[in-house]
């Protein structure tokens, strides 16, 4: 009986090596996408314009309501007109007396070069006569421009909108003295539709975009120089703003090593402020690339890597040069193959140079009992072994029964 239970206890407590992790593999997609450049940025009006006071007087109205949209020659503002209605009038009146003066003047000058062509006046009266022509002459032009600047003054009593825009709140309330010793500040107008996105692009990254515009890989489709820009805001998934590059600055600023860079998109519905932070991207180019999740790519301090298994199941490292994400998936430039089987699921369970278990995305989200090689319930095998027991480690004695 002793012979048997020991046989028994020893049989139970035998060692049985662990089951080979099991790990979710997959090849690389292989397919055409675009690649882009990222930037951040913020958007700016297309038009801002400042209303200021050009005339001093008292503020006498405001003929709109703050934060809505004025079209323009729209009236806004009117600063009392009387003062300059009368300024203009008696500029008025100075030029038909100037009028009258030069009226005399030529008279006189006529009836004196009559007498002297008869020899009977003196050439002192003729040149009087025409000196006070020639003074009346000129203070009927002083006369004509002092009018016009009075009528010009008048002019700046109604202020009107300059363009079409959402103008801001009033600065200056009715019954107040503007324009007192400098323009004073009204109001402002922006102009919404469309929108400018200004953001910073690196000298690396303009030179390699003005290569592929020479080459033709970036252009756009119908051949005009607009190339395309896609933009979204801090709380926008993806870039739902499609919009296009119309200027990039004539030179690189050398304190920051970058060139500004501006792109112009439809805001006909209003979405865009000025002043918003934005993130832009611009295509590169479209051509075959190899795609794989990003989760299945580690880093270290020797750069990225996946782990791939070869033909005999055994993990393997291998260094790779990544590129940006595309449609959700990481672009991997060098270090992969089509055919190659990577590790997409499970890196936490494999090291290079340990045997995994690889099975497809499929055979891992299938039904317990429907997966390949699952344990079976009659205990057989290593998940069967000893079933609620915990094998003991490499090189542990049995313990006595």
């Amino acid at each position: 009986m002793l012979a048997v239970l020991s046989a028994g206890c020893g049989q139970r407590n035998a060692y049985a090596p662990p089951p080979t992790p099991q790990v979710v593999v997959a090849n690389p997609v292989s397919r055409d996408v675009t690649t882009y450049v990222e930037y951040t940025g913020h958007t700016a009006s297309v038009e801002a314009v400042e209303i200021r006071a050009r005339v001093q007087g008292v503020l006498q109205s405001i003929n709109f309501r703050p934060g809505s949209t004025v079209q323009r020659g729209d009236l806004l503002f009117v600063i009392e007109p009387e003062l300059y209605e009368a300024r203009a009038a008696q500029a008025d009146a100075n030029l038909q007396s100037a009028r009258a003066r030069l009226q005399a003047a030529e008279e006189q000058l006529s009836i004196t070069q009559a007498i002297f062509t008869r020899n009977a006046g003196s050439k002192a009266d003729l040149v009087q006569r025409t000196q006070a022509r020639d003074e009346a002459i000129a203070a009927l032009a002083q006369a004509q421009a002092n009018l016009a600047a009075a009528k010009l003054d008048l002019t700046y009593t109604h202020i009107y909108a300059p363009v079409t825009g959402r103008i801001d709140r009033n600065f200056v309330d009715l019954g107040n003295l503007v324009g007192a010793g400098e323009p004073t500040l009204l109001a402002s107008i922006v102009r919404q539709d469309p929108m400018y996105a200004y953001f910073e692009v690196s000298e690396r990254d303009a030179l390699d975009y003005r290569q592929r515009v020479r080459a033709g890989e970036v252009g756009s489709p119908e051949g005009v120089p607009r190339f395309r820009a896609e933009m979204a805001l801090v709380n926008e998934t993806g870039f739902p703003h499609l919009g296009y590059i119309d200027y990039m600055s004539n030179k690189l600023n050398p304190s920051t090593g970058t060139f500004e860079v501006r792109a112009v998109f439809p805001n006909a519905e209003g979405v865009l402020l000025p002043g918003l932070f934005v993130r832009v991207r611009v295509p590169l180019a479209r051509g075959k690339q190899l795609l794989v999740p990003d989760e299945a790519i580690g880093s270290d301090q020797g750069g990225h890597f996946v782990l791939a298994v070869d033909a005999k199941n055994t993990v393997q490292r291998r260094p790779v040069q990544t590129g940006p994400l595309a449609e959700g998936q990481r672009i991997v430039l060098q270090g992969l193959a089509a055919d190659d089987v990577i590790i997409v699921n499970g890196l936490q369970r494999a090291r290079p140079g340990v045997v995994v278990n690889p099975v497809s995305a499929e055979e891992f989200n299938a039904p317990q009992g429907a997966q390949p090689g699952a344990a079976g319930a009659s205990g057989s095998g290593p998940a069967g072994a000893g079933a609620g027991q915990q094998p003991p480690p490499p090189g542990a004695k049995p313990a006595a029964s």
